[in-house]
């Protein structure tokens, strides 16, 4: 089957029209962009997570037991989960086994979620102690990333003597 010179060139064409066209709908390469305009603060402005990326989305988390020989029906006052900040490493330590459990790391989170109960000593929620705790896990040597994230000062959590749940979502290129 022969075909004649112009209808090559007119084909040939419509596939170059059809190729600039369809190009920009092929899947994008994964890529997460952490946003940050100050490169001190401590959180992200923001994440954006392209297409065909892999995500996780982390459950909240609760520390567990100070003494690893104690379980949680042994939990009797806060000084048995400690305070925020020694909860906050609690939580962070589960999240950084969960995370490498599935191949992620914690350079991986793009979004963390703090709720925040009140300490009974003092009445009020301890931004600082979450704050200080959360620093031991980012702008670290080990990770010098951050996350985007939101901490909410929250009534009670599942027991009386949480001070702090994380849940969170990492990403990662495929």
């Amino acid at each position: 089957m022969s075909f004649s010179p112009g209808f090559r060139t007119r084909a040939l064409a419509a596939l170059g029209f059809a190729a600039a066209v369809l190009a920009p709908m092929a899947p994008a390469h994964a890529q997460v962009t952490k946003l940050q305009a100050d490169p001190k603060a401590l959180i992200l402005d923001g994440a954006e997570v392209a297409a065909g990326t892999d995500l996780f989305f982390l459950s909240g988390q609760l520390a567990a037991p100070v003494d690893p020989k104690k379980t949680f029906a042994d939990v009797k006052s806060v000084d048995d989960l400690g305070d925020t900040k020694t909860q906050t490493i609690s939580v962070l330590t589960k999240i950084k086994a969960l995370l490498e459990s599935r191949g992620y790391k914690m350079s991986d989170l793009i979004k963390l979620t703090l709720f925040v109960a009140a300490d009974p000593k003092t009445g009020h929620m301890d931004f600082a102690g979450a704050n200080e705790g959360f620093k031991q896990f980012f702008k670290t040597a080990d990770n010098p990333t951050t996350v985007a994230r939101s901490t909410f000062q929250v009534a009670a959590l599942a027991g009386p003597y949480f001070l702090i749940e994380i849940e969170g979502i990492a990403a990662r290129k495929k």
